[in-house]
């Protein structure tokens, strides 16, 4: 009967743990983006690259492929300059899975609303992994996809 109790009790119980162990992941992945995008919508470029470790071995893969966090920020700071081609940035469609204890990856969507002179509306898609450091999760590996501007007959 005890064996019985046992049983019970690990299988009522397990799966509520191993929940909350994949949701605490998730809910810090979730935080660095929520701080990535406030960060971004107040033009502030360095805050929000607080969110990718600082290393040169970070990957980002998009029109090319690139390496290390200084050429990623150095890349973001020419590429928006000005508050004007920040714009506002939303991510919609998150979806956090965790790998296991120290990597998770996240994929969903970006949209930036931009006037014609920052640059125009852009919107994609992403897959990021993520790496649980000393310093919380930060993004290791960025692949960013743009699909091409549609153009009129």
């Amino acid at each position: 009967m005890r064996t019985l109790r046992f049983l019970a009790v690990v299988v009522l119980v397990l799966p509520s743990v191993l929940f909350a162990q994949n949701a605490a992941p998730a809910q810090a992945i979730h935080a660095v983006l929520d701080k990535q995008v406030v960060d971004w919508n107040r033009g502030n470029l360095e805050a929000f690259a607080t969110g990718y470790k600082n290393s040169p071995d970070i990957l980002f893969i998009g029109s090319k492929i690139s390496r290390g966090y200084a050429q990623m920020l150095d890349t973001y700071r020419k590429g928006y300059s000005t508050k004007e081609k920040m714009g506002t940035l939303s991510f919609t469609g998150l979806e956090v899975q965790p790998l296991d204890e120290r990597f998770a990856t996240v994929t969903g969507n970006f949209h930036l609303e931009r006037t014609a002179a920052g640059g125009g509306n852009a919107d994609g898609h992403f897959l990021l992994v993520f790496e649980k450091t000393p310093d919380g999760w930060k993004i290791i590996r960025d692949d960013t996809t743009v699909p091409p501007k549609k153009t009129c007959d």
